[in-house]
């Protein structure tokens, strides 16, 4: 049969479009084996895949043609809004947007003009906003330093902050130009929560003795729909309890359980959006208000969003966020019983305890147990070679398990990553990091919603299985598994601006156009 008659006939190319062994995805993997994928949920239960394709047409632009679709958003921001804590006396508002990206941007754009606003008040120079992050921060963060000219200041990340934003460094780094602080709830590279409110007591103390009044945003991407739910909790308070925390955004695509396509801003109260950001639509049959950035964006996933709210409830959340982290705890404990690798991320030590000491430490909890007895994070397994077996198998590379591990349908990348400054932390081997020292590879998985026990069981006996072969291997069998090569990324990255010599540009400043990123 000719090409052409293919394309004229749906039934045949859809065949061919979605068969995965025919040619257009002759090189894809099945969405659950991609195991660390950018956090994003690739499964919902057929109930929900009905009813997003029932309303895979519907447009959230279209306020006035869909009012019960429109009804179901305002409720999903009044049930996320409470789960963060939303203040008695206050009216929080918020938007569903495509993503956390977009979220992030509304967030700093809405600190920014804020800062604006108090500044030209006040008479005073607004040609010099700057924020605060950390290194470990997701490329979103970043974006919205470079696409509205904010100067990010990007703080080192270390072993002695636990892998976090350091609320010392924030002190240091703060001034009457800082529209506001990015604080993580989940880190993507190790699954850690920045210390939201250690910062906020530091904002406190700072405006009291200057006046300045800075506020946080929180980056719960993955964090907010794990934070609320799970036992553990963050350990400390992050959201709307904490007046310091003006906006929150999460993403509906991760840990909300809904498929690519949606993201949630919340500002704890309508004071915290500036009215030059809203605009009144006169248009497409109705008048409605819009603070996103994009306009036509699809309905469907919002509806999938309220359907999961609505079907599993707290109790449903929790069951399975709880699972995610026992998993996690699992496969952790794991890895380090056999004393080839080592845990990077810390959900499955004791409260408290954050380093591994000896591998006798690898103890397996009881049934009973929860996330509250354990430190609180992301389902995240970031794990690397263990200091003995690198002396004893020095030509064997993390690389070479990825590259096998391939072969049997997972994808766990593992490339050559260097240290932060300063710091004794190497982070997911997929992503470039600011200017370091020395050289180190890592391994990370993000534990979700479809792994199930059976398959965390085969992953592990397979990362086990692996690792014998190449310990038995002769360092020449293995060079074919293990090429190394320096990215593009990591040649062009930025080291942001030092808060002691702010005169001085970035060592890659954003205006060289390359800059490094962050899934």
């Amino acid at each position: 049969m000719s090409t052409t008659k293919i394309w004229s006939q749906p039934a045949l190319l859809t065949r061919l479009v979605t068969r995965p062994d025919k040619k257009f995805q002759s090189t894809e993997f099945p969405p659950m084996e991609l195991l660390q994928t950018l956090f994003v949920g690739t499964y919902m239960e057929r109930e929900a895949n009905d009813l997003i394709m029932e309303n895979i047409s519907k447009n959230m632009s279209d306020a006035d043609e869909y009012p019960a679709m429109m009804n179901m958003h305002a409720r999903c921001i009044s049930i996320i809004a409470g789960l963060w804590g939303a203040r008695p006396g206050e009216t929080a508002i918020g938007s569903a947007t495509t993503g956390s990206s977009e979220a992030i941007h509304l967030g700093g754009l809405a600190m920014k003009r804020r800062w604006q606003e108090k500044r030209q008040a006040a008479g005073k120079d607004t040609s010099k906003p700057n924020i605060i992050m950390g290194a470990n921060a997701q490329v979103a963060l970043e974006k919205f330093a470079r696409y509205f000219d904010v100067e990010a200041r990007i703080l080192d990340v270390s072993e002695e902050s636990r892998h976090r934003l350091d609320p010392e460094l924030v002190r240091q780094n703060i001034d009457e130009n800082t529209i506001g602080v990015f604080v993580i709830l989940g880190s993507t590279y190790t699954g850690h929560y920045e210390p939201v409110e250690e910062i906020s007591h530091i904002l406190d103390e700072y405006e009291s003795k200057t006046g300045v009044d800075i506020p946080i945003h929180v980056d719960a991407a993955s964090g907010g729909f794990i934070a609320p739910f799970t036992h553990a909790k963050a350990g400390f308070k992050w959201n709307f309890e904490l007046p310091r925390v003006k906006s929150i955004n999460t993403s509906g695509h991760k840990f909300g359980l809904v498929y690519a396509g949606v993201g949630w801003i919340i500002w704890r109260d309508e004071v915290y959006l500036p009215k030059h950001l809203i605009f009144e639509l006169h248009y497409l049959g109705g008048t409605e208000q819009s603070f996103t950035l994009n306009f036509s964006r699809p309905g469907a996933q919002v509806i999938g969003q309220y359907y999961n709210l609505i079907h599993l409830g707290f109790s449903g959340y929790r069951a399975i966020m709880e699972n995610c982290m026992a998993n996690a705890r699992l496969l952790s404990k794991s890895l380090e019983a056999t004393g080839w690798y080592r845990c990077i991320s810390d959900i499955h030590r004791k409260k408290g305890q954050y380093t591994l000491s000896n591998v006798k430490d690898a103890v397996f909890g009881s049934e009973d147990e929860t996330s509250a007895d354990y430190n609180p994070g992301l389902p995240v397994v970031a794990f690397c070679f263990s200091d003995d077996f690198k002396k004893e198998f020095p030509h064997v590379k993390q690389e070479a398990v990825s590259n096998l591990l391939r072969q049997r349908q997972y994808i766990i990348p593992s490339k050559q990553v260097e240290h932060f400054i300063k710091a004794k932390l190497t982070c997911e081997i997929d992503y470039p990091l600011p200017p370091k020292e020395e050289k180190q590879e890592i391994l990370r998985v993000v534990v979700r919603e479809s792994m199930s026990l059976d398959l965390m069981d085969r992953l592990i006996s397979d990362i086990i299985a692996i690792t014998e072969t190449l310990m038995d291997a002769e360092p020449v069998d293995i060079a074919v598994f293990q090429p190394g090569s320096t990215s593009v990324e990591k040649q062009h990255q930025s080291a942001g601006a030092d808060a002691k010599n702010r005169a001085q540009e970035a060592t890659r400043p954003m205006s060289d156009g390359v800059h490094r990123t962050v899934c």
